[in-house]
């Protein structure tokens, strides 16, 4: 097996050659399968409440998973993830990527509650490509991964979608995912955060119950941006109380070589495609 490093020289070559972004070297390369990809489609109003859908060829009541992606809740853009949507899709998971609004357009209620109706969105589509909507999962990366563990364990943002999290979504992956991060030195971020609630009501860990869907939390022990304790700290708050999560920690793996893994070219760094995968098609984890 190639290391790490070797890893990081061959792709940046890759990218340099390509003269195009990271994403869009994996986007190229990795396969949809066949799968069918609609773009650009509005849940709602406004130029970044629009979202992609990847729907299998041939999809029959298949799993459904949103993806969020990150960017420290300030930048970002649905079409740089085609390769982890196509890499999901090509496995039989309509995939759905939704933009939302970003800082300092909106603190983070706003971007949550974008997050919710484009998973309202896809409750209610999910049909139309072959999903099932009874199999509706949440996933992100990072900032992204914010979105999708936030909304699944407070149920404040899909309630008011008329969506209960413990009803509604099947489960949950977080992929280096900040869930325990305030306060911050980062004036920036501390300033998204800003909340009249109680100190902590924008933290996921807060939010961890016994009545919360299963979750799976994925972080490399080399992420010097999110750290693993986010991952680990969270996980060890939803068993104690009840709920069923598991976390994996990949030895060395960075903050953005976990998703990165989601592309063919670099799913050697890290099995992030195989084990989310495997969760959400309810494959044992040992597979």
């Amino acid at each position: 097996m190639r290391s790490l490093a070797a890893a990081t020289v061959v792709v940046a070559a890759a990218f340099a050659l390509a003269a195009c972004s990271p994403g869009r070297v994996l986007s190229i390369a990795t396969s949809a399968n066949g799968a069918g990809i609609e773009k650009d489609i509005r849940y709602g109003d406004g130029p970044r409440r629009t979202l992609d859908v990847y729907a299998p060829s041939g999809a029959r009541n298949a799993p459904v998973a949103v993806f969020f992606y990150g960017g420290s809740w300030q930048s970002g853009e649905k079409q740089t993830y085609q390769f982890v949507a196509s890499a999901l899709a090509a496995k039989g998971i309509v995939t759905i990527v939704p933009n939302y609004r970003l800082s300092p357009e909106v603190h983070y209620q706003g971007f949550l509650s974008d997050g919710a109706m484009s998973v309202k969105w896809a409750k209610t589509h999910a049909k139309q490509y072959g999903g099932d909507p009874s199999k509706l999962f949440l996933a992100g990366h990072s900032a992204g991964a914010y979105i999708a563990v936030m909304l699944a364990l407070d149920d404040e943002w899909l309630g008011i979608q008329d969506l209960n999290p413990a009803r509604d979504i099947k489960g949950f992956v977080g992929i280096s995912g900040p869930y325990d991060f305030l306060p911050s030195d980062d004036k920036k971020i501390a300033d998204i955060f800003v909340t009249e609630k109680a100190p902590g009501a924008s933290q996921p860990i807060n939010y961890a119950g016994g009545r919360n869907p299963r979750g799976l939390l994925l972080h490399g022990t080399g992420d010097k941006i999110v750290y693993p304790r986010n991952s680990t700290g969270l996980g060890d708050k939803l068993r104690k109380a009840g709920s069923s999560v598991e976390v994996k920690l990949y030895s060395g793996v960075g903050h953005l070589g976990i998703i990165g893994a989601m592309g063919s070219p670099m799913r050697f760094v890290a099995p992030t495609l195989k084990d989310t995968t495997d969760f959400i098609l309810g494959k044992p984890s040992n597979e």
